[in-house]
């Protein structure tokens, strides 16, 4: 069997699938890979499977240390705007070959990770600009 060019698996991913950019594909590899390793990081068991939520989780700290206050911005430029998104980018590229799963594994492991504001924008907010927020009516706390 002949190994896939991931940027031609992208090209037909996106052709059937176009609600995301090809960004998205990439840097969910990457976060993919961020992910794994820093599971992995001091246990002797090395590389493992990743949940949905651990995958959410690595894909917050990946994002922030690439991105800094840009994330938000870049995330929805590649029309990733919440955690779903990201379990529909995982489940196409497990559709094309490039991941695999497991059979605990489901979109729904991608459902009511973190508010995209929360994870990606309030962190490099300054202090005060936070407290303002914090004191508005209605304002979650």
């Amino acid at each position: 069997m002949q190994e896939q060019n991931f940027e031609d698996v992208i090209d037909r991913i996106i052709a059937k699938d176009p609600r995301y950019r090809r960004g998205a594909y990439y840097f969910l590899r990457e976060a993919l890979d961020f992910t794994q390793r820093k599971v992995a990081q001091g246990k002797k068991q090395g590389l493992r499977h990743v949940s949905g939520q651990e995958l959410l989780a690595g894909i917050r700290e990946f994002g922030g240390a690439q991105f800094g206050p840009m994330a938000l911005t870049v995330l929805e430029e590649w029309g990733v705007r919440r955690g779903e998104d990201f379990g529909e980018i995982v489940f196409n590229l497990v559709a094309s070959g490039q991941l695999s799963k497991t059979d605990k594994d489901n979109r729904d492991d991608f459902k009511d990770g973190y508010d995209f504001d929360d994870a990606f924008r309030k962190p490099f907010l300054p202090k005060a600009k936070l407290g303002l927020l914090a004191a508005k009516p209605g304002s979650p706390s």
